[in-house]
């Protein structure tokens, strides 16, 4: 509960992938990628604005298409990152996890060098 309202973390896209892939593999790189997305999934229970939030204008195109009009950053162990948007009506609040990337790709969507 955030200020009286449920807030509900829902995995789209690229992220349920990235998701998925990191459960299916045993080794200890995503188990540490998973167990630190895990932490951070409570977190942000319980603080949905808990990452770092992303300048209007860095918000790459991709999600721009998409209608996205707030992003958020959080670090993940060995240098991942996921990023998420925030929606929400009088009820409930909607936690979008977008991305969950390697700082490769991180760089590469943010068009960083």
């Amino acid at each position: 509960m955030y200020f009286g309202k449920e807030v509900r973390i829902m995995l789209k896209g690229d992220a349920e992938e990235s998701y998925l892939e990191l459960k299916k593999s045993n080794d200890k790189e995503a188990k540490s990628i998973l167990n630190s997305f895990n932490r951070i999934r409570d977190i942000l229970k319980k603080n949905p604005q808990y990452g770092d939030p992303i300048k209007k204008e860095l918000i790459p195109s991709e999600f721009k298409k998409l209608g996205i009009q707030n992003l958020y950053r959080v670090e993940l162990s060995n240098y991942w990152r996921m990023l998420y948007t925030i929606e929400g009506d009088t009820v409930t609040i909607f936690l979008f996890v977008l991305k969950i990337i390697d700082h490769k790709e991180y760089d590469k969507l943010f068009g960083y060098k």
